[in-house]
């Protein structure tokens, strides 16, 4: 072979390999599409199933929250643990495993028992799915360099949409037909379907490696990586602290569509337990489409030199400020369809911050400090989940059908909060240079 024929080749395999690697990200992308999809189908379900549970344990509408509530007990906690752990461990088994304890905790609840074995396995399941969706993030992100991430990120956010609108109407004809415990079930058998899709194809990509192979991919991250500095200077930026209030607010809101959402529609807005376990599926739906033109218009923004603080952190802002004015706007209407659309526009809007939140403290945070700063980032956000289907609960023993309204112009309120911390505060590319100098 002559040393042109070598020449000529070695272009043809470059090309070979970019094709597989491109083909095996996006494989991965849809694999952690489909995991979030389960991890929210998991959450959704209670709500969905909330008056069948009440009426079978004689539950009250604050011990029905607490249970809620419960799951988000070590949420938190395992977040920030497990993301710390995502930074020195293998990411593919970490969510390898958090999937099978979501089938596992999903067993005791199916079998029988009261209140304190509901509330016994949402605690399992939330700690079991509280580091979800920054892990899976960061899987994600581990296949794309910073200014491709905006798709792979919504996307995997998408599933947490997705999860709901297919689960939706199929676990609610379940709950009808066959009792609320068959929905666990058939929960666990999903995970332990998708556990050895993800062993077989599952894996994670060049751009988590700190010492890799030298190819120019490759070193584009290691010069995006550089020194490790410390959590604390992270914590202490204004881009972190700004992104983690806005998604707190936006989490709180995205608590209520989950677990209360199903009964406002229900005791609230008096639709039949069939037409509300179809009309949940609704403000995802938009949710869906919001996410995707987020995704768009802030990518198409940052190709432009649009800097991040706008294409991210006012562009965020905006999804929040849209939501709550709809929710603001329920007392002026009149008729429960025109409530039933601001409603929906409310959540659809008010719950998209999530993959701004991600593809900003990827950005800010070097590759040896993401996962921690996803983590806790989340752990902070999901206390919201912790406090809002409580409060809320409060509220409508407290208020009856008004109180459900009541809640909604509450979360108008921290929506408003969120947007005016992701607006002032976030600035990606200034607080990445000073965390790094």
């Amino acid at each position: 072979m002559t040393a042109a024929e070598t020449q000529a080749g070695r272009p043809a395999r470059a090309d070979q390999a970019a094709k597989a690697s491109g083909a095996r990200a996006w494989t991965v992308t849809a694999l952690l599409v489909v995991f979030m999809m389960i991890n929210f189908a998991d959450k959704s379900v209670f709500g969905l199933a909330a008056d069948e549970i009440r009426a079978d344990l004689g539950l009250t509408a604050t011990q029905f929250g607490l249970a809620n509530s419960a799951f988000f007990l070590l949420f938190s906690v395992a977040a920030v643990a497990v993301g710390l752990l995502a930074d020195r461990t293998s990411l593919k088994w970490l969510i390898l495993i958090m999937a099978l304890l979501w089938s596992v905790a999903q067993v005791p609840a199916a079998v029988g028992g009261g209140l304190a074995v509901l509330i016994g396995s949402r605690i399992v399941l939330g700690a079991a799915e509280g580091p979800a969706f920054p892990v899976a993030q960061q899987a994600a992100f581990s296949w794309f360099p910073n200014h491709k991430r905006n798709l792979p990120g919504a996307l995997v956010t998408l599933g947490v949409t997705l999860g709901v609108i297919i689960a939706a109407p199929t676990l609610t004809w379940l709950i009808d037909n066959h009792g609320w415990r068959s929905a666990l079930w058939a929960l666990a058998a999903v995970g332990l379907v998708w556990g050895v899709a993800w062993l077989a194809f599952g894996a994670i990509g060049q751009y988590r490696d700190e010492r890799p192979a030298p190819t120019a991919a490759v070193r584009e991250a290691a010069v995006q990586d550089g020194p490790a500095p410390s959590y604390r200077r992270i914590f202490g930026s204004r881009t972190w602290i700004g992104v983690t209030i806005a998604y707190f607010t936006s989490y709180w809101g995205v608590a209520l569509m989950l677990v209360w959402l199903p009964s406002y529609l229900k005791n609230g807005l008096g639709y039949s337990s069939g037409t509300a376990g179809t009309l949940v599926a609704v403000p995802w739906a938009i949710g869906a489409v919001v996410l995707l033109v987020q995704a768009a218009v802030t990518g198409r923004l940052m190709r432009r030199g649009v800097p991040s603080r706008w294409a991210r952190g006012r562009v965020g802002a905006g999804l929040l400020i849209i939501g709550a004015l709809s929710f603001l706007g329920l007392p002026l209407v009149d008729g429960d369809a025109p409530k039933t659309v601001l409603l929906f526009i409310g959540f659809a809007f008010g719950g998209a911050f999530a993959s701004v939140a991600a593809t900003t403290v990827a950005e800010l945070a070097p590759p040896r400090r993401r996962g921690g700063a996803l983590g806790t980032m989340n752990a902070v956000v999901t206390t919201a989940g912790l406090l809002a289907p409580t409060v809320v609960g409060a509220m409508v023993d407290a208020q009856g059908r008004a109180g459900y309204q009541n809640a909604a112009l509450a979360t108008a309120a921290l929506l408003l909060a969120g947007a005016v911390a992701a607006a002032v505060l976030i600035d990606p590319e200034r607080d990445a240079a000073r965390v790094a100098s």
